[in-house]
């Protein structure tokens, strides 16, 4: 039986990651007149590190960091990914990222269907927020848990963001399904025993899956069927993931 359905953020309610996070970091980078710029191949692989500090970091080597001047490299990521989520924020707010297919209509089922529904991203809280608003409208949000930021140690592949919603839900691995956009994102959900649904967004599309229960190309809509690209259980897809799917997808984990 499903008692929780958990969404990831970035990928899964919006592709954010393609038209908001890159295009803030580019933005960032220029009006901070930073020596940075990220094609969207270089983003790519950027994605598979979870956070968005974390993938500042990553560029900020100790010898960048003596070419800029700068004595504080973690100050100096700190600060420039405030910049950076404030520059994001104004994209959602402009209606640059729109929505997945299926996204509300999911949560606005699992809602009527007595399931806890919850966000579940090591992204800035703020932005989760944002984008969950965006995606279902505030009206339904409103009865969305939000799990984000910094409130775990370790960030995906790790599973401690999903290890922590579980808990905070007060319900048990087989009793929640998950989905994902990500290899790094499937990898986190089967680390507390949860096979995730996957919609693979912009940058995922070849990315490792194993372990999923599903994979599709979207949500789907009843007038816009998601198409089936992996479905190693057999379950019961018919162009949709509606609860009777979601259900499903629990019941082979008794």
């Amino acid at each position: 039986m499903a008692r929780a359905l958990i969404l990831d953020c970035d990928g899964v309610l919006a592709n954010t990651e393609r038209d908001g996070h890159l295009v803030a970091f580019n933005h960032m980078f220029d009006e901070l007149d930073l020596p940075f710029h990220w094609t969207e191949s270089e983003y790519a692989e950027l994605v598979k590190i979870g956070g968005g500090k974390e993938r500042l970091a990553s560029v900020l080597s100790p010898e960048v960091a003596r070419e800029l001047g700068i004595t504080d490299p973690a100050a100096a990521v700190a600060s420039w990914h405030r910049r950076k989520t404030d520059i994001y924020l104004e994209l959602l707010r402009d209606g640059t990222i729109t929505a997945r297919p299926g996204v509300r209509r999911l949560v606005e089922e699992a809602l009527e269907a007595g399931l806890r529904i919850a966000v579940a991203s090591t992204s800035a809280e703020l932005s989760v927020r944002s984008v969950l608003r965006h995606a279902i409208e505030p009206s339904l949000a409103r009865h969305v848990r939000v799990f984000a930021g910094d409130i775990v140690p370790h960030k995906k592949p790790a599973p401690d963001i999903y290890a922590y919603a579980l808990r905070a839900l007060f319900v048990p691995s087989h009793e929640a399904v998950i989905i994902e956009d990500s290899g790094i994102g499937c990898k986190a959900a089967c680390g507390v025993g949860v096979p995730p649904i996957i919609t693979p967004s912009s940058y995922t599309g070849d990315d490792d899956f194993t372990g999923a229960a599903l994979v599709v190309s979207d949500l789907g809509e009843l007038d816009s069927p998601a198409t089936l690209l992996s479905n190693p259980r057999n379950l019961p897809f018919r162009g949709i993931v509606d609860i009777p799917l979601v259900t499903a997808i629990a019941s082979c984990m008794q």
